[in-house]
């Protein structure tokens, strides 16, 4: 996943406002209490980000790829 396509997922599933929001100010447990800005910022893939704050949030596998029919999920590492 590029950091493109995590934007463009924060947009789509979480709402650009609100998405964005969460991405700055939500600590998550899962990326070592970082918000997923911090934890990008510090490296990790955006796949692992995007996958932690989905769990996060209790956002289920099905609904983590938004409204395009023919983007692929990719999977946890």
């Amino acid at each position: 996943m590029r950091y493109r396509e995590f934007w463009d997922l924060v947009d789509d599933v979480l709402g650009s406002a609100q998405g964005r929001g969460l991405v700055r100010e939500l600590v998550v447990g899962e990326l070592g209490q970082r918000t997923a800005q911090q934890a990008l910022d510090d490296g990790e893939e955006p796949r692992t980000v995007w996958h932690a704050l989905c769990d996060a949030l209790g956002i289920p596998d099905a609904a983590r790829w938004g409204s395009d029919p023919h983007r692929a999920a990719p999977p946890r590492r």
